[in-house]
Formats: C-alpha cells, structure tokens, sequence
C-alpha cells in the first residue's frame, strides 16, 4: 500500500488526500494511516493547501523496493514498477 501511494505520486504529481486515496484504491481512514507513517518517515510532505507531495527521500525509497523486490523475489509482473521508477 505504501508503495503504491508513492508511485501514484509520482506517476501524477502532488495530489490532495482524498483523490489521492481514491486514486490508491483505499478506504480514506486506512489511506490516512499509512500517510501519516510516510509523512513521519520524511518520503511525502503535505504543503500548506494540502497537498501531498513526494519527496527526494520518497522517490529513493521507492527505486530500491522495486529494486529489492526484483533481486530478491523476481519480476512477478513488476516490469512495470521499474520502468516507471526510472
């Protein structure tokens, strides 16, 4: 679920909460659940019209899941996650 916020981020920019639950395929409590953790983790930031945005940190955490996840697990179908995270 994480990992999907942050690709829906990067694929479409910053995005605020409730479209960007929507767009995640989450309810909007467990959606803020899980944005509350990757905010406190420093990979998305909320600007002051409450949007969310991905971070430097975010985008890097992001290339070394789907990295790890290919290494370790194989592609599974996840060609796609690499392509789009470079």
């Amino acid at each position: 679920m994480l990992a999907r916020i942050i690709k829906t981020l990067r694929d479409k920019g910053p995005a605020s909460r409730t479209p960007l639950a929507t767009a995640c395929g989450l309810s909007y409590d467990r959606f803020v659940m899980y944005l509350d953790w990757i905010i406190q983790k420093g990979f998305v930031t909320l600007d002051e019209d409450g949007l969310v945005h991905l971070t430097p940190a975010g985008s890097k955490a992001f290339d070394e899941l789907v990295t790890w996840i290919l290494d370790h697990v194989g592609s599974l179908g996840l060609s796609k996650l690499r392509e789009s995270s470079q």
